[in-house]
Order: C-alpha cells, then sequence, then structure tokens
C-alpha cells in the first residue's frame, strides 16, 4: 500500500513512520508539503499517487493557539479540509488526527464518539473545524481523537517532567485534570490496522484506563527508579492562556464495539516505552 504522511516529521508522524515501514511511504515534513497549501498538497497528491494519506499535521502549541487564532483556523482546519481533499481526488482513503480537547471536561465520566462537543479554547475550537471540514470534503474517513500523546520526539509531558527533574528535587504536578496517557507509537499501529478496513468514522483512539497529570508523573519517575518528591496542586495554581478540560478521559467505543480497539492500558504502554522516550530527553 502506498501511504502519504502529512507532518511526518512531529511526535505521531515519526512514529507512522516507524510502525508503517512495511508499506510504500512518502513522508513529507512541514517544510516538504505545508497542508495550509492546497496547491502543494494536491501537487504532492498527483506526484505520488497514494491509496492512503494521514494528516498527521497540526497547530498543537495550546496557549500559543489562543493569540494566533488565523493560524491555528488556517492549518487545523484549512489543512485538514486540503488533505479530505486530496485524497478524495486521489480515490484515496483518509486518516485525519483530532483532540480530546473538542470537549468542555464536564461530562461525569468519559466521553463517547458522539457526546456533543464544546471547545474550551482556540486550539479545540480549530481541531473540531478541521473534523467538520473532513467530513464535508471526504466521507470514506478515518478521523482519530487522540490524547495526551507522548512519544520518543517531539515535545510532551513526559519529556518536561525529566527535564525538569534534573534542576529540581521537587515537581509540582496538576492533579484535578483527568485524561489517558497514550503512546503515539500505540497510534500508528491503531491506524495500521484501521487502514486495512473501510470501516470509515469518527474514533477516539487512547490507551486504557485514566489519571491525573500528578499520577501520570508519579508513575513516571516510579518506572524510571527516581527518587523525586511529586505534590499534587489544583489548575489554579498554573494560570495558562488557554482553559483546558477537568476531564480528558476518551471511551474508545466505536472500535471496541467493532472488535478493533488494540490500544494498551496506559500503564502498562509507558513501562514498555518509556526508556525509549527518556533516552531522547
Amino acid at each position: 500500500m502506498r501511504i502519504l504522511i502529512f507532518g511526518a516529521e512531529g511526535q505521531l508522524g515519526t512514529e507512522l513512520c516507524r510502525v508503517l515501514g512495511h508499506h510504500d511511504l512518502a513522508p513529507f515534513s512541514h517544510i516538504e508539503a505545508d497542508v495550509a497549501d492546497l496547491g502543494a498538497v494536491l501537487r504532492q497528491t498527483e506526484r505520488i499517487r497514494p491509496d492512503v494519506i494521514i494528516n498527521s499535521a497540526a497547530y498543537t502549541d495550546v496557549d500559543g493557539c489562543e493569540s494566533a487564532r488565523d493560524k491555528a483556523v488556517l492549518v487545523n482546519a484549512i489543512g485538514a479540509r486540503n488533505a479530505a481533499i486530496a485524497a478524495r481526488r486521489a480515490g484515496a482513503k483518509f486518516v485525519h488526527i483530532s483532540t480530546d480537547y473538542v470537549f468542555d471536561g464536564k461530562k461525569d465520566g468519559p466521553y463517547v464518539e458522539y457526546d456533543p462537543p464544546n471547545p474550551l479554547n482556540v486550539y479545540g475550537w480549530s481541531k473540531l473545524l478541521g473534523e467538520r471540514m473532513v467530513l464535508e470534503q471526504n466521507p470514506d474517513s478515518f478521523i482519530l481523537r487522540v490524547a495526551w500523546l507522548y512519544g520518543p520526539a517531539g515535545r510532551n509531558f513526559v519529556k518536561t517532567m525529566l527535564s525538569l527533574a534534573r534542576a529540581r528535587d521537587e515537581l509540582r504536578v496538576v492533579n484535578d485534570q483527568r485524561g489517558t496517557p497514550t503512546f503515539a507509537g500505540d497510534v500508528a499501529n491503531q491506524i495500521d490496522l484501521l487502514i486495512e478496513t473501510e470501516s470509515y468514522g469518527l474514533y477516539h483512539c487512547t490507551s486504557q484506563g485514566e489519571c491525573t497529570w500528578y499520577e501520570f508523573a508519579v508513575e513516571i519517575f516510579r518506572l524510571l527508579g527516581m527518587d523525586l518528591r511529586v505534590v499534587p496542586v489544583s489548575t489554579s495554581e498554573f494560570p495558562r492562556p488557554a482553559r483546558r478540560p477537568a476531564n480528558s478521559v476518551l471511551d474508545n467505543l466505536l472500535l471496541r464495539v467493532q472488535g478493533m480497539d488494540i490500544m494498551p492500558h496506559w500503564r502498562d504502554s509507558l513501562r514498555d516505552h518509556i526508556s525509549e522516550v527518556a533516552g531522547r530527553v
């Protein structure tokens, strides 16, 4: 299968290139093909003639999006639309990556795919707009909402904790936001399974289980055998430009009922990959 990947240099894109290496890959970085440029996207698609297009390109600076709304919309919404148009014209299956931040976090319990979205910030709003534009342009699409991603490439919570731990003997970590840490390679494995099917639709794609950022940090240091004091604090002690949902837990309902949910528990995946991620800090 010939697969074109936009955003191949990112955290998920890097893992996609690794996991999907048994296919014929055409990976493109932001510099090589900017999804916000419809002409560039169409030219590359016409040249490659892919069977599958995966759009993992995004503007993911959640706080930065608050002061750069136009950029957020251009990349996260228009860029998604452009890639969907290219896939439709090529007759290719299309995979688009979205986010847990389309929800406001007020639900008591995990969100399923068709709970009503209500983003709290510009980033979530731009990604929701991208979802809608994809479905308008190409119904033969897989839209995957992911959350709390980490991996060897790019910036993420695991790397931030380890970097801070080098300079401090105590860390204060938010304990009133819940979600599911998800290894980017596990998402790539799930995509590898999905693209072999025609089960198009909107999916939640996170690891099993849930925790707070504080609990996540404690588990990181426990697995690495690091003696560090971690103090639980409230979100109000770390004011940020963008509001975050208190509940980011997603239920992979539509994957599970079709027998396609291969996402592991977050603790098991963190145990298996923590050394790999820590080695890149």
